[in-house]
């Protein structure tokens, strides 16, 4: 595989990832918690993806393979950084949107 397919590879999972994590977002901002969970599953495994690519690339480095560096493959590596920060925040934001749900409906009794 070309180092260019590789980094593409990463920014599409990390893409399909980040893409996850806001519908996700959406899904807990409308209480279905269920919906919000498969979705953040989903991006865990796009992430995980994009990872598991991101290390095939840096171990064929340092495997003595030269990788020339790219503004391509820098915009890879900030989207795979991105996805995975964004998926943790937004899972705390979810936790906080079940928080409001048990206390507005502990308020409705």
């Amino acid at each position: 595989m070309y180092i260019e397919e590789i980094i593409f590879k990463i920014i599409v999972h990390a893409g399909n990832a980040r893409a996850k994590v806001y519908e996700a977002l959406k899904h807990a901002q409308e209480s279905d918690f269920e919906k919000a969970k498969e979705c953040i599953d989903e991006a865990g495994k796009e992430v995980g993806i994009a990872h598991k690519t991101q290390t095939e690339l840096i171990q064929r480095e340092a495997d003595g393979e030269k990788v020339e560096m790219s503004v391509l493959f820098v915009h890879a590596q900030d989207h795979l950084m991105t996805a995975i920060a964004e998926k943790g925040l937004i899972e705390n934001m979810i936790d906080l949107y079940k928080r409001i749900d048990q206390l507005e409906r502990r308020e409705s009794l």
